[in-house]
């Protein structure tokens, strides 16, 4: 008899055979077509295939058949083994669904993403002018300009200057909003100040007061909900009052707008940008002192001290005005303030890029000297803000063109030619001894007087209309 073995024979269903006549026997049970080879199924050992008798088979569905044949002990009959089963890995397939639009509606939304951009570089622009016209908040715009010069110099692109233009679009679009918004409440708020003088007790002037009251309750619910949906001005063209109400249904709106609205601030990165800005302050200023301090001097001691301070001042700013925008962006690229007084590096950059150094500083001083006109007659904190906005317009380029020209001698392995590297040289100091003459006579001309020699502003802060 076989031995019992707990291996799990997979059960094979036998069809009803036909009587079998006397003298037949009856046809073995053989293994079931598993697709493997002879070969392959020859190499099972005997001693893993279970063993069973077959001289007496049981039928389903029908007697047991008794045969005329003198019964033997059968050979051993070898059924086919049970093939393990595994578990298949699942394989996860992510099916992408293509929407083709038709050329009108990529050309609406590459169209719509230009402006978008567009009116976000003014945002950014504007932005940066209001921040520099208010003390120590200046630095946040020292800081980006910094940013976005170190930047460029990572990458020698010009294109990776331009952080945070869709970032400065939404603020853009919430700040156009909000002042759209509020013309209605003005009007308004005009015609209860006309009828409170015509008649104060009268019924008019309390109806426009009440509906005044009633319209800035209104009004600020719509640029919170504005805000909430985010921010764009077609949110503050219409309320959706609907979606509101389905919105303050579900709950939560509180803690998600808080959410996001931390969110947002942290990723505008306010804290690095200010760090940036102060230690770039720290570095530039310790450059310019010393040459700044012997200018004035000049003009406050004895003829012949005063000739000898005012002919070193006059060749030691120049000096340093040809290296200090370059170490400048090699200090925001590495965000180390050790980089901002490593001038061999600068040296051996512009040995590699000397025309773009050149184009880089006629560019920045250049545009660094409109402002010094402007600072003929005092100007009022009021419209700061204007004259401003023309300097960080011509500032902004310039730092990035520093910053490009520093990336380009960094990426190239070989200097230039030996006669572009001088003719560069001649070109540049003219430029910045033209830029530290005119910095001397401002004095004259400046609000301040001789202190105004301290508004570097082409390297210090970007504020040259208040005094610092």
């Amino acid at each position: 008899m076989p031995q019992e073995t707990d291996e799990i024979i997979e059960a094979v269903p036998v069809l009803p055979t036909p009587p079998l006549r006397q003298g037949e026997s009856l046809p073995l049970l053989g293994p079931r077509s598993t697709g493997r080879s002879p070969q392959t199924e020859a190499s099972f050992s005997a001693d893993r295939a279970p063993m069973v008798d077959a001289p007496l088979v049981d039928l389903p569905g029908s007697e047991t058949l008794a045969v005329d044949a003198p019964v033997v002990d059968a050979p051993p009959v070898r059924l086919f083994e049970a093939e393990a089963i595994y578990s298949a890995e699942a394989i996860e397939e992510r099916v992408e669904i293509v929407i083709e639009r038709s050329w009108l509606g990529r050309t609406r939304d590459r169209v719509g993403s230009a402006l978008e951009w567009l009116f976000g570089l003014a945002s950014l622009f504007v932005g940066l002018a209001v921040l520099a016209t208010f003390p120590v908040v200046q630095l946040l715009s020292l800081g980006y300009l910094l940013e976005a010069s170190g930047r460029v110099a990572r990458s020698g692109r010009l294109r990776d200057g331009f952080v945070g233009v869709r970032k400065a679009a939404r603020v853009g679009g919430v700040v156009l909003g909000a002042w759209l918004t509020f013309w209605p409440l003005r009007l308004v708020a005009d015609l209860s100040y006309s009828s409170w003088l015509i008649e104060p007790a009268g019924s008019a002037a309390v109806r426009w007061r009440v509906a005044l009251v009633l319209l800035t309750a209104v009004m600020v619910w719509h640029l919170g909900w504005a805000c909430f949906r985010g921010g764009r001005l077609r949110h503050f063209l219409w309320p959706a009052p609907i979606a509101f109400v389905r919105r303050w249904w579900r709950g939560g709106m509180y803690g998600e707008a808080r959410d996001r609205l931390a969110e947002f601030i942290a990723s505008l990165h306010l804290t690095h940008y200010l760090s940036l800005g102060a230690r770039g302050f720290a570095g530039a200023a310790a450059w310019l002192v010393l040459p700044v301090l012997m200018l004035i001097a000049s003009f406050r001691l004895p003829d012949g001290p005063a000739a000898l301070c005012g002919l070193l001042g006059l060749v030691s700013l120049p000096l340093v005005a040809l290296y200090l925008p370059f170490l400048q962006a090699q200090f925001a690229s590495e965000n180390r303030l050790v980089a901002m007084f490593d001038v061999g590096r600068v040296r051996q950059a512009f040995r590699r890029a000397p025309l773009a150094f050149w184009f880089a500083l006629l560019v920045l001083l250049a545009f660094a000297l409109p402002p010094f006109l402007l600072k003929i007659e005092f100007v009022e904190r009021e419209i700061a803000g204007v004259e401003s906005l023309v300097f960080v317009a011509l500032i902004a380029p310039a730092r990035l063109l520093a910053g490009w020209a520093l990336g380009r001698g960094r990426q190239r392995a070989l200097p230039r030619f030996f006669l572009v590297r001088w003719f560069s040289r001649l070109g540049m100091l003219p430029l910045a001894i033209v830029y530290a003459v005119v910095v001397s006579l401002s004095r004259y001309t400046s609000w301040y007087g001789s202190w105004s020699l301290f508004e570097q502003h082409a390297f210090l802060l970007p504020a040259p209309f208040l005094g610092l």
